[in-house]
């Protein structure tokens, strides 16, 4: 079960506080960051933010000054004084904006991939219509699995991650249909990663399977459930995660 240490909802209009809503399933959208640390920081913050606003303008629920609103209603939910390792979600609707802070789970070593036939509804945004997602995750331990979604025996993103494939030490993405994740920009930045359409069916020819997201940071695939894969090198993971740690001690105490 989700452990919150926050739940909070708004009204946009003015935002006075309502009873709590988590928004899933209704139009809108939603960015989740790593908080963590004392005084507090808050990893690719202002790259979450600025696809936050990217995503509401796109949902044509943007309004003038919303991006200040949000940092002010940030700002008064984090207690600079408070040690954090959470997952900082805010979600809005037309409506309502709505912030919770949950524990971080953190990914076991042997971690699997479960197959799952399902396309997310406008894959290119971080939208709210997670029903489907949120039904195979709540019956799984995520810590030690995740969902992988699949569409005409093509691989695209898991439920809660962006994937990477590699071979001979080449990085791969699939092109299109899945949501370019903060994390993701930042591995582009460092690494040449290749887009291309990565079939079920090709699966086996990868050394390594990486999920990389704000929740997980990077995490090595061990095994595929129902499927012959299973991970044979960890050279790139190894490089990615050493990128990554680099990357989060350095992070500024600043999200505002």
């Amino acid at each position: 079960m989700v452990k919150y240490l926050l739940k909070k909802s708004y009204q946009r209009k003015n935002f006075k506080e309502i009873e709590f809503d988590d928004l899933w399933n209704k139009n809108g959208v939603f960015t989740t960051m790593w908080i963590y640390n004392k005084p507090p920081k808050i990893l690719f913050f202002k790259t979450h933010i600025d696809n936050l606003i990217k995503s509401l303008k796109a949902y044509e629920i943007y309004e003038k000054g919303i991006k200040s609103k949000i940092l002010k209603l940030i700002n008064e939910n984090i207690d600079k004084t408070k040690s954090y390792n959470h997952l900082l979600r805010v979600a809005l609707s037309k409506k309502t904006i709505s912030i919770s802070l949950r524990d971080k789970v953190k990914p076991k070593q042997t971690f699997g991939i479960k197959l799952v036939h399902y396309e997310r509804v406008k894959p290119e945004y971080k939208n709210l219509k997670y029903k489907t997602i949120l039904s195979y995750l709540s019956k799984m331990n995520t810590s030690k699995e995740d969902i992988a979604l699949c569409v005409h025996d093509k691989i695209f993103e898991t439920g809660t991650s962006n994937l990477l494939f590699i071979k001979k030490n080449k990085i791969y993405s699939a092109k299109n249909k899945y949501y370019r994740g903060t994390n993701l920009k930042f591995y582009e930045k460092k690494y040449n990663i290749i887009k291309k359409d990565i079939y079920l069916k090709e699966l086996n020819q990868f050394d390594e399977i990486l999920l990389i997201g704000s929740g997980k940071g990077v995490v090595s695939a061990s095994y595929i459930v129902d499927n012959k894969w299973k991970r044979r090198k960890t050279k790139v993971f190894n490089s990615m995660y050493k990128t990554f740690k680099k990357e989060f001690k350095k992070e500024k105490y600043i999200y505002n």
